[in-house]
């Protein structure tokens, strides 16, 4: 409950705080919680569906992700020559090499299963685009990556690519010949834009709620996932 301020006055918002209305902070705080309830942010309960195999999959992609950047990390401040010659090298390597093979096995999954699920239902529009692009963005990161291996296969690979890209006329900034540069795409430039998504992603997912399996979908259950109403839509 709030009370309409006078001139110079402050107002109780929601937490029965006095809130200045002339503060952003305080007036981005309450869209944020309208927007994306703490309930909602970090539920208890879910629905019963939820215990279905397929929704496994996209945690299994999350946890996969976080291996990949776990052992990616590990490899990027070690360097080259120590994954081509040391033993230990080899094996984290190895397993930034499965953490990916396995990122895209889950994902893939993931991806097909809410195809056929129809997951843009119920305003989920957004949260299946922002999951398609991330996609493809994995896909151009998982690209950058076998471009650095610094081997015959990454040689082999950069050439190959080259006379594609320079055809469609982004070869002059995006040079996959150059190492150096495709290591700064691969380790910071494509993973930041891949985080953006990623979170974006997570937080629609919250908002809406995960999507009801076909032909099962309670009005209750259509309600919690329908976004909290502010002032405006209510009218």
């Amino acid at each position: 409950m709030s009370t309409e301020p006078g001139k110079g006055q402050t107002r109780t918002d929601e937490f029965g705080d006095g809130v200045d209305p002339r503060n952003w902070t305080a007036r981005l705080r309450r869209r944020a919680v309208r927007a994306l309830p703490p309930d909602r942010l970090m539920p208890d309960r879910q629905p019963a569906y939820v215990s279905s195999w397929i929704y496994v999959f996209g945690v299994l992609t999350l946890t996969a992700l976080i291996w990949v950047i776990f052992s990616g990390t590990w490899l990027a401040l070690e360097g080259p020559v120590w994954w081509h010659t040391s033993p230990v090298g080899h094996f984290v390597n190895s397993l930034h090499l499965w953490g990916v093979e396995l990122f895209f096995f889950f994902m893939v999954i993931h991806l097909w299963g809410k195809f056929f699920m129809a997951a843009w239902r119920g305003r989920r529009a957004a949260t299946w685009v922002t999951g398609s692009i991330a996609f493809l963005g994995s896909i151009a990161t998982a690209f950058t990556g076998y471009l650095v291996q610094t081997n015959f296969d990454a040689q082999w690979i950069s050439t190959q690519a080259k006379d594609g890209l320079n055809s469609v006329g982004i070869g002059a900034w995006f040079n996959v010949l150059d190492t150096g540069q495709m290591l700064l795409w691969h380790v910071l430039l494509l993973p930041l834009v891949l985080g953006v998504l990623i979170v974006w992603h997570i937080l629609l997912v919250r908002r809406r709620g995960v999507v009801p399996p076909i032909g099962a979908e309670p009005e209750e259950q259509e309600q919690l996932a329908a976004a909290p109403e502010t002032e405006g839509t209510r009218r």
